[in-house]
């Protein structure tokens, strides 16, 4: 795990930390866990690959933008691919003539990516329409939406541009935590409301200005040092009406309702990585792999299996009645969205 250190200062500085119990853990750590054999299953329902199509290297957490049926992602040498959702066929590509640091945003007419240098390219299916220099490291993927992008940075700054001729609008920089996590953070819209995350907290802000509507905190960091105190949502998110549920960095899940600006619920698990969740329930997965389903209205415990114990698994995504989950090796596991059973 990496983690960017922002002093209230004018000098910053950047830390790489090999885990998150210390830096004892980068000399002599214990063999990862061997994963948990995979249980024979009797398929129920069918599964196959649909289609392929390559897109390059991949250094950041991958993240797919779909807008209708178009797919719009990036590779980390600057290569940007839209895609049809239904087929692979690609629509266009462009190449921004950098390497990224990541994902990209995508609104179906405009898209926005954030180079490793630090600059902020917008860009159409004729090519690059503007680049602004932001100056420090972005790991989220930008927002585009309103014709506006929105780009949460590494420092949890926020910073708004038009997405026509890149003007840049407004940056919004709050006090926070003296310590971030690098890992794609909580960045969404609701409404007429730009959501985004600062620490535990997770914050509504007005997208024409950058001022602040509403604050609500998912969880409550506890521990003897900066880093175990380390609680940023991270990304993916889910919505599902109002609420919005995230991920709390190594402390907690749970969903705040957006609209009324209060906290429905949190739950103690931990892990790293963000959640899925449908009109019933929140999913997620520990730092050892185990899945958990809660009721989405309450929080109330549903199922939780560890039978992908120490697999190494991706965020989740849910469709219809499923339940899917990638793995390091490449695997992808569909599960029961009812009770978590293998399908």
């Amino acid at each position: 795990m990496r983690y960017f250190e922002a002093p209230f200062q004018a000098v910053t500085r950047w830390l790489t930390v090999c885990a998150v119990i210390g830096l004892a853990a980068c000399s002599g750590a214990p063999k990862k866990p061997d994963p948990k054999p995979l249980l024979p299953i009797v398929s129920v329902m069918p599964a196959h690959v649909a289609w392929k199509h390559n897109v390059g290297k991949v250094d950041f957490p991958l993240s797919v933008a779909a807008q209708g049926d178009l797919l719009a992602l990036a590779d980390s040498e600057g290569s940007v691919h839209v895609l049809r959702a239904d087929t692979g066929q690609a629509v266009w590509r462009v190449s921004v003539g950098a390497p990224l640091s990541a994902a990209l945003g995508f609104d179906g007419r405009f898209a926005a990516a954030v180079t490793a240098s630090g600059d902020v390219i917008g860009l159409q299916s004729s090519g690059v329409l503007w680049r602004q220099p932001l100056g420090i490291q972005v790991q989220t993927a930008p927002l585009v939406a309103g014709e506006r992008v929105f780009v949460l940075a590494s420092d949890r700054s926020v910073h708004a541009f038009d997405a026509q001729d890149g003007r840049k609008l407004w940056s919004v920089k709050r006090q926070g935590d003296p310590l971030t996590l690098l890992h794609p953070g909580l960045l969404r819209a609701f409404g007429d409301t730009l959501v985004v995350g600062q620490g535990s907290r997770m914050l509504g802000l007005n997208p024409l200005g950058g001022d602040l509507l509403w604050e609500a905190s998912l969880a409550s960091p506890r521990g003897t040092n900066e880093i175990e105190r380390l609680a940023d949502l991270v990304s993916p998110s889910a919505r599902v009406g109002d609420l919005i549920c995230a991920r709390s960095f190594q402390v907690a899940v749970g969903c705040v309702n957006a609209a009324r600006a209060t906290l429905a619920w949190n739950k103690n698990f931990g892990g790293f990585l963000g959640v899925a969740a449908d009109a019933d329930r929140v999913y997620a997965a520990d730092a050892s792999d185990r899945i958990r389903a809660w009721t989405l209205s309450n929080g109330a415990a549903v199922w939780s299996t560890d039978d992908l114990l120490n697999h190494v698994l991706s965020a989740p995504a849910v469709t219809g009645k499923i339940l899917v989950f990638g793995d390091e090796r490449g695997m992808v596991h569909l599960l029961s969205k009812d009770d978590g059973r293998a399908m």
